[in-house]
């Protein structure tokens, strides 16, 4: 009998996650369906996208709010089109606010809903475990800290690791990449991520160009790598560079290939999310830096509990590396920043170590790991009368 798999993955973090899922699965499960909003990469598996996974993709709540009836929609259609042909399991990878809602109303019907990707509730609205109890079935948890949370408001709950972790060497080869990259091997060198998102780089285009300018003038040898994923990213930025008539600059954008941009350089500015913990897991020095539109960053500051936002720090429960935040991301403080980790040698071997050991807990063959969990949930399934697991 063909098992059928629903996922909901949103964003490229999303769809990464959930396309290694799907292979693990599928050397257990070969003949297993998977439909539901999902990337390129979850397509490639073999993945039946009812939505693309950017349809997901929102900033901060005022992106929510203008967005609120659209996303509405979709999640409705879905809601009734899994509930009337219901799926031998669910699992939404991440999205915990167009999920959650969602794996509410199936596992209320007696839908197993797992749930990849904790959300941060031991950063900020931690009240929403009581949602979470309501609405999953199985919670699979990357980072170690995560579990007990889970454990204590009796959700059943699985660590599973990170896979960046498990794909990202140890020992990421510099030399080589710059060879590669065509970068000079003594040049200093400083990759820049401004974020996936067309509003990250509407905040944060100007301010990183600015602070390039700024290191330039102390390190004039130096070169900056700007990778970024789509067209319209990258069109965004060159016209940062026009506005900020900052053409002489010696900044060469990449079209993707942010691994290479990072393993290459001598420190990352980045702005907060995934691409902090693929730094760390690079083993790079870097300076965090992020802001939202204003309402957004107010709400987030009342709600939020920890004293930083880069994972590198939350992962380590202390400022391993300098964060910027809203009107602190200036260029003058970025670089300043930045220029410091480059000077300091001892600092900077801290900080590799510090990552060295982030690396090893988050390494657990993590795509692995949480395909079991999902045959765990699959073979727990009610069953019918005429012996059939109910859907």
């Amino acid at each position: 009998m063909t098992v059928r798999i629903a996922m909901v993955a949103g964003e490229a973090s999303g769809d990464l996650l959930a396309s290694h899922l799907m292979a693990a699965i599928k050397t257990r499960l070969p003949d297993a369906v998977f439909f539901g909003i999902g990337g390129s990469k979850m397509v490639t598996q073999g993945f039946d996208a009812w939505w693309p996974s950017e349809t997901l993709s929102v900033m901060g709540f005022s992106d929510v709010f203008k967005r609120y009836r659209e996303l509405s929609g979709i999640r409705n259609t879905l809601r009734k089109r899994l509930l009337a042909n219901p799926p031998d399991i669910f699992i939404g990878v991440d999205a915990p606010d167009f999920n959650l809602g969602l794996e509410m109303a199936l596992k209320s019907r007696n839908i197993t809903a797992m749930h990849y990707v904790s959300p941060s509730i031991w950063a900020w609205r931690g009240g929403r475990i009581n949602k979470i109890r309501r609405s999953v079935s199985h919670m699979l948890a990357l980072f170690p800290f995560e579990p007990p949370i889970y454990e204590k408001a009796g959700i059943p709950v699985t660590y599973v690791g990170h896979p960046l972790a498990d794909i990202l060497p140890m020992v990421p080869n510099l030399p080589l990449t710059r060879e590669r990259l065509g970068i000079p091997a003594a040049a200093p060198v400083f990759a820049m991520l401004p974020g996936s998102r067309q509003g990250e780089l509407r905040l944060l285009a100007d301010p990183f160009i600015e602070t390039a300018r700024l290191i330039h003038a102390q390190l004039p040898d130096a070169r900056f790598l700007v990778p970024l994923t789509t067209r319209e990213t990258r069109l965004m930025f060159e016209e940062a560079i026009y506005r900020c008539k900052a053409h002489e600059l010696p900044i060469k954008m990449l079209f993707g290939h942010a691994q290479d941009a990072m393993t290459a350089a001598d420190g990352v500015l980045v702005a907060s999310g995934t691409a902090t913990l693929e730094a760390a897991l690079l083993k790079r020095p870097m300076v965090i830096a992020y802001k939202l539109a204003s309402f957004s960053h107010f709400l987030m500051k009342r709600m939020g509990y920890l004293p930083y936002v880069g994972l590198p720090n939350i992962l380590a429960g202390r400022f391993v590396v300098p964060e910027f935040i809203q009107d602190d991301a200036t260029p003058a403080k970025l670089a300043e920043a930045l220029l410091a980790q480059y000077a300091d040698k001892e600092g900077r071997a801290a900080i590799v170590s510090e990552f060295e050991q982030m690396h090893l807990a988050l390494k657990q063959n993590t795509a692995e790991r949480a395909a079991q969990a999902v045959l765990a949930c699959l073979n727990k399934r009610p069953q019918r009368s005429d012996g059939l697991a109910v859907a």
